[in-house]
């Protein structure tokens, strides 16, 4: 069973002592209190998976907590437990909100049943947020193997480090995937039963952004017209992944920074300090060293980034990759739009493992997915590819009506692609690795 957050609200110590040694026994984390006014205060610093609710407190109705409660925590599962038991009672309590009522005295195999059902309960949902997460950004399965020692090392330290809570920072140019990196090494760690959030820092106003990230309150600004929680309440005990944190406002950077180092934060028009278990995944395709030079970037947020770093390589002079992604790709594309395609001619493959790609995997993808939804059966040709990546790479043979530098340019590609090294490279084509540099440079390579 997944490690819960459990609220006791009960005005009889005992009771709440019996259920607090219960709960944790089992690897749970418990509050305990003993008035409406204390459980109201804890769901509004945290939040809460379930939560066992007397039906009589003191001189309060332990039934008017239960939509209160909700409203702070609109997934929490709330328990009636009382020793007046009645048809009129338990059916009130349902009309209420709360998902189950036990009577007083209760039996640890009770509890157990009913602690295990909405745990499952819980974790259902949870894999049901992120199922339809991972829907609004269908994409192939990126496959993490590699023969090139860069992207080796990448996969291997993301590996590593997915088994901590450590806060990471993916550098690299747009399009290498680090979105996808990051979901893996969410996927691969104790988290990943919990939600996966991905927050695009460049794509909001600051005030949205903040507001996508910590919520607000109603009335806090202008069009906010109800509550509404923000990522990182929804990422409770999962991951939270920041892209392109190059581009986060000064304005905010402050308030990330204390929720990394505290786990504290406020929603927008909320003086309420909230606390929340949440791991932090960052990613930039920017230089922040410069952006702290320049004043763009917080020094001390950029030093509690940049505790482990992880660089994704470029698809560029990874042919090898390029291939085994685009025939990946094929196969998801063609599944999803009912075409029977059985791979690549040889021309187009040489053309893809030949073209520098500078829209990195991101390119490619849609290079793929135009070739499949213009397809009709058999093999992907050249003349399914764009003509950008046609006209740099298709191959020539000598005698055609062409340049020496075109066929200087394809027969250094083509050696490029299929050597191990760049000295490899030099030394078959006879020139030393300076002189290989400058017509890489010359090409465009």
């Amino acid at each position: 069973m997944q490690s819960l957050n459990v609220l006791i609200v009960d005005d009889e110590t005992n009771i709440r002592k019996t259920l607090t040694v219960f709960m944790e026994s089992r690897g749970h984390r418990v509050k305990a209190v003993s008035n409406s006014r204390d459980a109201n205060a804890e769901a509004e610093q945290q939040v809460f998976d379930i939560a066992f609710v007397d039906i009589r407190l003191g001189t309060e109705s332990g039934l008017d907590l239960v939509l209160s409660l909700l409203n702070a925590c609109p997934w929490i599962k709330i328990v009636v437990i009382t020793a007046y038991a009645s048809i009129e009672s338990a059916v009130e309590a349902m009309k209420r909100g709360a998902s189950d009522y036990i009577a007083k005295p209760f039996t640890p195999a009770q509890l157990e049943l009913i602690t295990a059902r909405l745990a499952k309960v819980c974790g259902m949902e949870m894999r049901l947020a992120s199922l339809q997460e991972d829907l609004n950004r269908m994409h192939p399965e990126v496959y993490f193997t590699s023969r090139y020692p860069s992207m080796q090392r990448a996969i291997e330290l993301s590996r590593q480090v997915a088994t901590s809570d450590a806060l990471v920072l993916l550098r690299g140019p747009s399009g290498t995937g680090k979105t996808v990196l990051a979901r893996s090494i969410h996927n691969w760690s104790q988290r990943k039963e919990s939600p996966f959030g991905v927050v695009s820092c460049p794509s909001l106003s600051p005030e949205l952004l903040e507001s996508e990230l910590f919520g607000h309150i109603k009335g806090s600004f202008p069009g906010a017209v109800r509550d509404k929680p923000g990522r990182v309440t929804f990422c409770e005990g999962g991951t939270l992944f920041l892209d392109e944190i190059g581009d986060l406002p000064l304005s905010i950077q402050p308030k990330l920074l204390r929720f990394i180092q505290d786990r504290e934060y406020e929603q927008i028009g909320d003086h309420q300090t909230r606390k929340a278990d949440v791991r932090i995944i960052a990613a930039s395709n920017t230089n922040l060293d410069q952006a702290v030079r320049e004043g763009d970037f917080r020094e001390d947020l950029f030093y509690r980034l940049n505790g482990i770093q992880i660089d994704l390589p470029p698809l560029a002079g990874r042919p090898d990759d390029v291939e085994h992604l685009a025939l990946n790709m094929l196969q998801f594309f063609a599944v999803q739009n009912l075409k029977n395609l059985e791979g690549l001619t040889e021309p187009a493959r040489i053309s893809l493992r030949m073209y520098s790609w500078p829209g990195n995997i991101r390119e490619l993808r849609n290079v793929m997915e135009r070739a499949v939804i213009l397809g009709k059966k058999g093999q992907i040709g050249i003349e399914l590819l764009p003509e950008s990546i046609v006209s740099k790479t298709y191959p020539v043979r000598i005698g055609d009506h062409i340049t020496l530098d075109v066929i200087e340019e394809t027969h250094i590609r083509r050696i490029l692609a299929s050597s191990k090294s760049l000295q490899e490279a030099a030394d078959i084509l006879g020139i030393d690795q300076a002189t290989l540099w400058r017509k890489r440079k010359q090409y465009g390579i």
